[in-house]
């Protein structure tokens, strides 16, 4: 099933798909900032990798954050690469890299659903799941959003 094939007459899939890469895009930078601050030292490791290093990451952990950070920006851009939204060159890449975009929310739900520390399964269980919801959405989309902003060409819904 598409986003189009589930699509209410009268809603434009470009618009829906871009509006979860949107999401998907402000959530995962969130979690970025999250992150580059547990790098440079903030006292939050109670809030991250299972509670495992509770106040400042040792060392190696505060690198491991900062790639993560690296990481979720390249998610972002194939995100909203997928969405028609950025990086023009990406499109056909992003069309199955975004699939791994899915699999790495949905891995993350899963830990942050399951972790042993209960702040951080209430704060990031909530926005892990919005990106899955949000990745998944985008990787739906089975048209990339022509550049101009309007309905892909043929489309339906238009």
């Amino acid at each position: 099933m598409t986003v189009e094939s589930s699509m209410p007459r009268g809603r434009n899939p470009a618009i829906v798909t871009r509006v979860a890469a949107v999401i998907y895009a402000v959530a995962s930078a969130f979690v970025i900032a999250f992150q580059l601050a547990l790098a440079a030292g903030a006292p939050w490791g109670a809030f991250a990798m299972g509670g495992a290093f509770p106040g400042r990451l040792p060392a190696p952990m505060r690198v491991a954050a900062i790639v993560q950070s690296v990481l979720i920006a390249s998610m972002i851009g194939v995100v909203l690469s997928r969405a028609g939204l950025a990086l023009p060159r990406w499109s056909r890449a992003a069309r199955w890299l975004v699939w791994v975009v899915v699999a790495v929310a949905a891995v993350g739900s899963v830990l942050n659903l399951i972790t042993p520390s209960a702040g951080e399964r209430a704060r990031w269980a909530p926005i892990a799941l919005a990106l899955l919801a949000s990745s998944t959405v985008v990787a739906l989309g089975s048209r990339r959003a022509p550049p101009d902003g309007g309905a892909p060409a043929g489309d339906p819904w238009r």
